[in-house]
């Protein structure tokens, strides 16, 4: 069924997108951290790093559920 094979290769294409998001998250967040010396989240001046992080880390968890394999 050729319509079921596009849904399942559309499905694995959004999971590796959602992997990518929470790399580049992760990334983000050592790079910023190693550059800038500043591992405190609590400090007002890296707020705006801290939400893109976030906001990355996010995008990617709540892709990769909604886009796992169902069960039959």
């Amino acid at each position: 069924m050729p319509e079921e094979e596009s849904s399942e290769t559309q499905r694995k294409l959004w999971f590796a997108l959602s992997i990518v998001f929470i790399i580049a998250g992760v990334a983000f967040y050592w790079a910023w951290g190693i550059m800038f010396n500043t591992w405190d989240l609590f400090k007002t001046t890296s707020l705006g790093a801290y939400v893109l992080t976030v906001l990355l880390l996010g995008f990617g968890i709540i892709g990769a559920l909604l886009t796992r394999k169902k069960k039959k």
